[in-house]
């Protein structure tokens, strides 16, 4: 059985200084699209920074692209994003994408042919694996992840609300 691993360090992000400044946007609707509501990274270098602005210093520089990320607010051009660790910053809309993805967050998370854990497991994923989203029902999610098709309990992943129904 295929077991599946990260491709360095999941979503690296690099500290580029030690620049502080705190921003007091509460981030007003700009889309009319709901929040928080899930996107990705659109490249493999994104920068978040502490406001909606080049303005604002850049606090961390993400280095993988399709990363999950929850869009909290909206500001004119800019959202503000929570990461997997719980990282909060400013990105602009062009670095990021509505193509659906997840991260395992599980020590291990199997893939299994049906959603069903009596299924045959199809490959294992070791923590940090990013993975596209195909479509969640209930407590499941069936995702591709490094060319790996299966079926993964929706806890063992982050990019996917608890109760949301994706196609």
């Amino acid at each position: 059985m295929p077991a599946l691993g990260q491709e360095g360090d999941p979503g690296a992000r690099a500290a580029p200084g030690t620049e502080e400044a705190s921003s007091p946007h509460s981030g007003l609707k700009a889309t009319g699209l709901p929040l928080p509501r899930f996107a990705s990274l659109r490249a493999s270098e994104v920068f978040m920074r502490t406001g909606p602005g080049t303005r604002y210093p850049v606090e961390w520089i993400y280095r993988r692209r399709d990363l999950p990320v929850q869009i909290i607010a909206e500001f004119d051009t800019w959202r503000k994003v929570r990461d997997w660790n719980g990282a909060v910053g400013w990105v602009h809309r062009a670095m990021l994408s509505g193509r659906r993805t997840a991260i395992t967050v599980a020590d291990e998370t199997v893939l299994y042919r049906a959603p069903d854990t009596n299924a045959p497991a199809v490959a294992r994923a070791e923590p940090g694996v990013v993975a596209r989203i195909l479509s969640c029902d209930g407590g499941w999610c069936r995702i591709d992840a490094g060319g790996m098709t299966g079926w993964a309990p929706r806890r063992t992943l982050w990019g996917t609300f608890a109760n949301e129904k994706v196609d």
